[in-house]
């Protein structure tokens, strides 16, 4: 079964991106097209929504799913007008939230204003290039500094989580690969000895990692079977040694991996 979803915001679209994927999660049945339509915040470009959202009705047969996140009642109701089933993420939340606590809010149109003395967007900020300047172990001596160090094997999800951890709270990640040199060692790399207390360990199955390095070198002895065995067996004794927290990344995603981090070590979310 497939449908059509818009994502319609007079801004970035991230919100109703993010609430919007959240709901189409629960209906894994149903195979959605996805376009996300940023920035509509005139009536010519709500206009031209319109005619995409009207002409994927056309063609599906049904009425496409509209996430919108517009401030403006007059662009809504333009969006309002289309062959398009409309949910409306702000209202639908704000107004009971309005009657709660018995004030109006202040309905900002557009990009949100993000001053530079902004603490958290700076925070942000510097968490991301924190997370880039130490990937792969870039720089063994920022570790000091890090909230995190991520340790695995080489594909075992290390980057993006770390850069997750960063955009989402954050919080300063770097990450480590741990190498052949560094496995056919009885102890720690010499670079995170030191740094024992901040380290986090990624696994994986053995048979899933095979498959994502042989997407990115096929047939090689990076990507074989007994290759990738031999490593993950030989880092999860590296972490039961020196008795390193771990997930196994196999089958979770990125966000639940930054959620489980954070509540088995307990670091400071820098913000929500």
């Amino acid at each position: 079964m497939r449908r059509t979803a818009f994502f319609i915001s007079d801004s970035t679209g991230i919100t109703a991106e993010v609430m919007g994927e959240s709901l189409l999660s629960h209906f894994r049945d149903i195979d959605f097209k996805r376009h996300s339509l940023s920035f509509i915040d005139c009536e010519s470009k709500a206009l031209f929504a319109v005619e995409q959202i009207n002409r994927a009705a056309d063609e599906d047969g049904q009425a496409p799913i509209i996430f919108e996140t517009l401030i403006s009642q007059n662009l809504r109701d333009i969006i309002l007008s289309s062959k398009g089933f409309c949910v409306d993420v702000i209202n639908t939340f704000l107004a009971p939230l309005e009657k709660a606590l018995d004030a109006p809010s202040s309905y900002n149109i557009g990009r949100p204003k993000i001053a530079t003395e902004n603490d958290r967007y700076n925070r942000r900020i510097e968490a991301i290039h924190f997370a880039l300047n130490n990937d792969d172990g870039g720089r063994l001596n920022r570790y000091c500094d890090a909230d995190v160090i991520l340790i695995g094997v080489s594909r075992s999800g290390k980057t993006p989580t770390s850069l997750y951890l960063a955009l989402q709270f954050g919080i300063y990640a770097a990450n480590y690969p741990l190498t052949e040199d560094d496995l056919e060692s009885t102890g720690l790399p010499k670079a995170l000895k030191e740094h024992q207390a901040k380290l986090f360990g990624l696994t994986i199955d053995p048979d899933r990692l095979s498959a994502i390095r042989s997407e990115r070198l096929d047939d090689s002895h990076y990507s074989s079977h007994r290759q990738c065995r031999r490593e993950v067996e030989e880092t999860l004794a590296m972490f039961e040694t020196y008795n390193i927290p771990i997930i196994d990344t196999t089958d979770i995603s990125i966000e639940e991996i930054s959620t489980r981090i954070i509540n088995q070590t307990g670091i400071k979310r820098h913000f929500k």
